[in-house]
């Protein structure tokens, strides 16, 4: 029996439990799947609560209608998932002869509009997954040191 798509809050983050409510599963059930859908990955927060944002809860509503619904296995839900290119994972079209100045701008200028305090923990979160620790604090690292030369010259 096919349920109606429930009304997702609009806010930034949820709460396992309200998570939970609106798709209509258990909390265990949903700590499952996120050991075995990598594309359902909420962060924690300093408490090391879960906390999901819109696109989780998309993905984990994605998840119950393929499972519940459609009666596909974990096996096939997954492969389904990547089928549909339904990863997470987004990639930013780069314009031909676009140089990095100008994409560090245009996202200088959308990072205007975001609340820090409330973005904070999403910086916590590689973006991009089954990259090595080590490999992601060089990434960072590197970003640092880029900005701060960037922020160098642009003061001058």
């Amino acid at each position: 029996m096919q349920q109606p798509a429930p009304e997702i809050p609009d806010k930034l983050f949820f709460k396992i439990g309200e998570v939970c409510e609106l798709v209509g599963v258990q909390a265990h059930v949903l700590r499952y799947w996120e050991n075995e859908f990598s594309m359902l990955q909420p962060q924690k927060n300093r408490s090391g609560q879960r906390t999901y944002r819109r696109r989780d809860v998309e993905m984990a509503l994605r998840i119950r209608k393929l499972l519940y619904e459609e009666g596909f296995t974990i096996a096939g839900a997954k492969r389904k998932l990547m089928t549909e290119g339904r990863t997470g994972a987004k990639l930013k079209i780069v314009p031909p002869g676009a140089t990095l100045i100008d994409m560090i701008a245009e996202q200088e200028a959308a990072n205007m509009a975001i609340d820090p305090v409330e973005v904070a923990p999403m910086l916590q979160t590689p973006l991009v997954s089954g990259l090595s620790r080590d490999t992601i604090k060089r990434l960072r690292q590197m970003a640092e040191e880029l900005l701060t030369t960037l922020s160098r010259d642009v003061t001058k």
